[in-house]
């Protein structure tokens, strides 16, 4: 087995430690290991066995064998995003054990196929391969795993884009109910793996991720970040969630009860929910929720997580919380009960109780990497990728003898931190060069600038002096091959630079610097500079690795620095050594004559998924790296018909717009078949957007952290700026007319009916879009909301009918006057189109809904229910449940829309909480911040966030049909209130 190298007489030995031996079709010794049993009755059975200690053994992710009862070891979360990926070492949890099978497409590219069906296909070759690699050794590879991710694409700047689908949830929920399906397999009982959501919930940001608390008003809650997750788990595809390192409204996720009993109210299955890494420890600290870990871990267990990812493979330490906490009463026999019970469930589920491993296995290492995974890997590859702009494509094989293939990423390709190694690649050159054969010549150039560095005060040059990692960068009087570097900008204003005398990367630990790397990678990736240019034409060189900004290292500036004796190492801004930047080699010059000799160039720029943007650091833009810019401006200019492939995971902004641009994600093994396929349209585009293209980085709001898309106007739902590319976008070779809409309301259902013909010159697919708006409303609805979506093959010539059929219900929106979904009476535009911007056929329906009434304050009316708000945030009404409101500025309120205050003068009271010293006031106003002053309340101090009292304050005036203000002093939390 050459894509895992083991020795196998160390692998028994350790499995059979672990309690784990072949699987043999023996007689059952238990009731739980009968699988003519109930599942709830081998649960019941086996839990009744246990003891507390082996209890507490099993909620831990790596679960210790119970030799007495033939219970063997048991681990959580492997890795399938989109492919089997990568776990962890048993004797050495910081290992990654990466796999070398089928890397699939990104997973912003899966959804971009817009295809559940091939989605579903993906999924269950990676539980195949998750099965494959099961057999070869169960301890590393467990079949519970931590795909797929479901967290809304609402900010491109955020580092784990490449990670989801779309900033739309149903197109999320749709491709991660199909994968979820793929990944578990079709069996009524037993899942091929147990897939697990990742990560619940409004994980959107990097930076701070473990302290910022997501902002989440009760609408974008219900109608936006918990739409996205709901699917997946309502449908029986997924079997828990994961929690995420954020606080969402000021409480951590993982201690949120709230938060982990609406998941499982979508479903009547056992679900099985676990932490993130290191989720509960950062309870305590940096979250400092509790004081203590047994606090900590007591309150995860009581609001719903049912397993602690913490200390590796070592159990004991939470073993030791766990039992102070049953000591002190904070948690009970009956809560570990609770939870053991669904890790039972799903471990039978999985067939590892059962005498023969269940239906599922007998899956072998053969299936890893297999021909079949093959070919879908190259059809997925081709359907993600996404024609944005076209005027060259697709290329005529006949007549195309000479090609170009240019750009940094023209001969290499790249998994990323959640995909395995790749077993074999073919790189755009490669595939290329296999469609063209031998009729033409293929030329590839890498187009990058081969320059010297010279520190204009000492004259010295940077300069290599080997590849160890002892072997330090010097300053050398003069330049020499190894003071030559290729300097390529990747996004945003990160850099890396290859000596260009040994092939390796300049790295640091924040100096001394070497060229001891063959890639970038690694958790932190110290490959990485800036350039900063200065009046008199040099540069400052930045370091600009270790861009995670942990919390255990100071930040401090780290700009490159020369001394007179050759020393190179780091200091100030002050410090810096300035740089003549003098080119050896014009790259863009050397592509551009390359080009203008062939008959076609394609240039293939894009990203290094670890530079600039990934697990645990964002992106401040979205612009696509300088050099990769003027690479393209170049060969644009020396060949009119060039091909811009553009390989990056996220939204991305240029300068100009090339005539043709084909996007694609970072796509796997198959990345250069599946590009030839599609250049020379063997395989025609079809790959659709799954999230906006802004025009530039100024049209995204300037928090990242601002999670209230409705406020801020964000994603296609509420963004009323012109996007480059539209939610939705993606062309074809083909030309696809709709026409003769009809709709309908019947029966509780909308249905629409809509013609699509091929009216071009070639069979392909159109994504048939179905996009509803409502006329009229009592609040803020999307400018057009995706409702249903249909993948269809035409032949030219050919019409089909798409029908959509929409629940009524699911017209409805969060209605925060009365907590509860609502349809309101309206006119709904039926949307019917190629993309969100691009509508081919409209119908108007008439529902008959309700009328959402006036506001009735005189109920206890949660502060978190207003209709519009400044300068407040969202914050934890107590350490298990509720939201309250506090302000975060001065003149801070919120505002209740609509209310009917009735005839008489009332009174206003309130719940509210102030810690600090002396009285707070909530001020209640009419109609504006400003407007009428008709009471002010009287806060006292509670000394205690969580202490609440009750305030009142006479009224006067307040009567009539009014928008109610409240404005709030400093320091408080309002909770509930009325006005009687």
């Amino acid at each position: 087995m050459g894509r895992v190298r083991v020795a196998t007489v160390l692998v028994l030995a350790l499995l059979a430690s672990l309690g784990v031996s072949a699987r043999a079709a023996a007689a059952p010794a238990y009731p739980f290991q009968n699988p003519r049993l109930p599942v709830a009755v081998r649960v019941d059975d086996l839990l009744d066995r246990l003891t507390l200690d082996e209890k507490l053994l099993l909620l831990h992710q790596s679960q210790s064998a119970i030799p007495r009862l033939g219970i063997p070891y048991f681990k959580n979360g492997t890795e399938a995003l989109h492919g089997v990926g990568w776990s962890n070492s048993y004797t050495d949890n910081w290992n990654q054990v990466l796999a070398e099978g089928t890397v699939f497409p990104q997973a912003v590219g899966l959804a971009s196929t817009w295809d559940p069906a091939l989605i579903r296909k993906v999924g269950a070759a990676v539980g195949d391969e998750v099965r494959g690699y099961n057999s070869i050794d169960p301890v590393v590879w467990g079949t519970q795993v931590w795909a797929p991710v479901v967290n809304l694409l609402r900010d491109p700047r955020w580092g784990r884009n490449e990670e989801g689908y779309s900033e739309d949830p149903l197109l999320t929920g749709a491709i991660s109910t199909a994968y979820g399906k793929g990944l578990q397999g079709d069996h009524p009982v037993y899942l091929k793996t147990a897939p697990v959501l990742k990560h619940y919930l409004a994980y959107n940001n990097e930076t701070n991720r473990h302290t910022n608390s997501s902002n989440l008003p009760p609408r974008v809650k219900h109608e936006y970040d918990e739409a996205a997750f709901r699917p997946a788990i309502a449908a029986n595809a997924a079997t828990g969630v994961m929690g995420s390192y954020n606080l969402v409204n000021g409480r951590p996720t993982h201690v949120d009860a709230e938060l982990y009993a609406t998941v499982r109210s979508w479903t009547n299955k056992e679900l099985y929910n676990v932490s993130d890494a290191f989720g509960p420890q950062a309870i305590r600290d940096p979250q400092h929720y509790y004081d203590t870990l047994d606090q900590a871990y007591a309150a995860m267990l009581r609001a719903g997580l049912d397993s602690f990812t913490i200390d590796g493979s070592d159990s004991a330490p939470m073993v030791a919380e766990l039992k102070s906490a049953l000591a002190k009463g904070l948690l009970t026999e009956a809560d570990v009960d609770r939870s053991v019970r669904r890790a039972l469930t799903i471990r039978i589920r999985l067939g590892q109780l059962d005498p023969d491993g269940g239906p599922y296995g007998r899956i072998g290492a053969d299936v890893i990497d297999s021909p079949a995974h093959r070919a879908l890997n190259r059809k997925t590859a081709a359907a993600a990728m996404v024609l944005l702009k076209n005027k060259t494509l697709p290329l005529d094989a006949a007549r195309t003898k000479k090609i170009a293939v240019i750009g940094p990423l023209h001969d290499q390709l790249f998994s990323d931190w959640y995909g395995g190694n790749m077993p074999y690649q073919v790189t755009p050159l490669d595939g290329i060069r296999e469609r063209v054969g031998g009729q033409g010549a293929v030329t590839g150039v890498e187009g990058l600038d081969r320059v010297t560095f010279r520190d204009t005060t000492t004259g010295r040059y940077l300069t290599a002096t080997g590849t160890g990692g002892g072997d330090n960068i010097v300053g050398t009087t003069a330049p020499s091959p190894a003071s030559r570097w290729d300097v390529n900008d990747w996004m945003g204003d990160y850099s890396t630079l290859r000596n260009a005398d040994n092939g390796r990367y300049l790295t640091g630990n924040f100096g001394p610097f070497t060229t001891s790397s063959e890639r970038p990678t690694g958790w932190f990736v110290q490959q990485q500079f800036r350039f900063e240019a200065q009046a008199d034409g040099t540069y400052l060189i930045e370091y600009v690795g270790y861009e995670t900004h942990e919390s255990w290292y100071p930040f401090r500036e780290n700009f490159v620095t020369v001394t007179a004796d050759g020393t190179v190492g780091t200091g100030t801004r002050a410090q810096a050594s300035r740089f003549a930047r003098d080119v050896v080699t014009d790259g863009a010059a050397g592509a551009a004559a390359a080009a203008r000799g062939a008959d076609a160039a394609v240039v293939v720029v894009g990203s290094n998924p670890f530079i600039y943007g990934r697990e645990n650091h964002d992106r401040a833009n979205t612009d696509l790296g300088a050099s990769q810019q003027a690479l393209i401006a170049a060969v644009t200019a020396a060949n009119p018909n060039t091909v811009v492939v553009l390989e990056d995971s996220y939204p991305t902004t240029m300068d100009s717009q090339p005539d043709t641009l084909l996007w694609t994600t970072h796509a796997g093994s198959e990345t250069g078949h599946a590009l030839a396929d599609v250049l020379f349209g063997d395989h025609n585009p079809s790959g659709r957007l799954t999230q906006t293209w802004y025009r530039s980085t100024a049209d995204l709001p300037p928090d990242l952290f601002n999670y209230d898309i409705i406020s801020s106007g964000q994603t296609y739902l509420y963004n009323r700026s012109e996007p480059l590319y539209a939610f939705g976008h993606g062309l074809s070779y083909a030309t696809f007319r709709y026409s003769d809409i009809r709709a309908r309301t019947a029966g509780g259902t909308v249905t629409v009916d809509v013609d699509v013909t091929n009216i071009g010159r070639r069979a392909g697919d159109e994504v048939v879009q179905l996009y509803t708006h409502q006329r009229t409303s009592r609040d803020p609805v999307p400018l057009k909301q995706l409702r249903a979506f249909e993948k269809v093959t035409l032949k030219p010539g050919r019409t089909t009918t798409v029908r959509f059929t929409v629940p009524v219900a699911d017209l409805a929106h969060w209605d925060v006057t009365r907590s509860r979904w609502v349809v309101e009476a309206s006119d709904y535009e039926l949307l019917v189109g190629a993309s969100s911007d691009d509508i081919r056929q409209r119908a108007t329906v008439r529902v008959a809904g309700e009328k959402i009434p006036p506001r009735d304050l005189s109920r206890p009316t949660r502060a978190e229910n207003f209709d519009g708000y400044a300068g407040v945030r969202l914050v934890d009404e107590s350490k298990i449940t509720g939201t309250a409101v506090s302000a975060t500025a001065p003149g801070a309120w919120i505002r209740f829309a609509g209310a009917d205050l009735g005839r008489r003068t009332g009174t206003f009271t309130a719940t509210t909480a102030k810690a600090t010293p002396g009285a707070g006031t909530i001020e209640i106003r009419l109609d504006s911040p400003t407007g009428r002053l008709v009471g002010t309340a009287t806060v006292a101090s509670t000394s205690d966030v969580y202490t609440y009292a009750t305030a009142t304050a006479p009224l006067t005036g307040a009567t009539g049909a009014h928008d109610v203000y409240l404005v709030l002093g400093p320091d408080l939390r309002l909770a509930t209130f009325s006005i009687t």
